[in-house]
């Protein structure tokens, strides 16, 4: 099973508001989903992110894969350096 770490998309129409969750690489972008590890929020300025990061670590350690936004919202945050440090 591959397992990705992606953005669901909430909010309403023009409002968009995500979270960032763990899922099967084979479910819907809004469809079910393992664990929710964290929000994004694009709208406001400046704009909002909250990341778990042991959760995220862990599910990094484990093989899931990051999306190319979830990845870079990762790197602005220093998940990936943190991730380094406890190796």
């Amino acid at each position: 099973m591959a397992v990705k770490i992606r953005l669901k998309r909430m909010g309403s129409k023009k409002k968009p508001f995500y979270r960032i969750v763990v899922a099967d690489s084979r479910s819907p972008r809004d469809g079910r989903f393992i664990e929710e590890i964290g929000y994004y929020n694009p709208v406001v300025e400046p704009k909002v992110v909250k990341i778990d990061d042991e959760k995220a670590i862990k599910w990094l350690n484990n093989g899931a894969k990051p999306t190319d936004t979830v990845g870079m919202l990762f790197k602005t945050n220093g998940i990936f350096d943190k991730r380094d440090e406890n190796k």
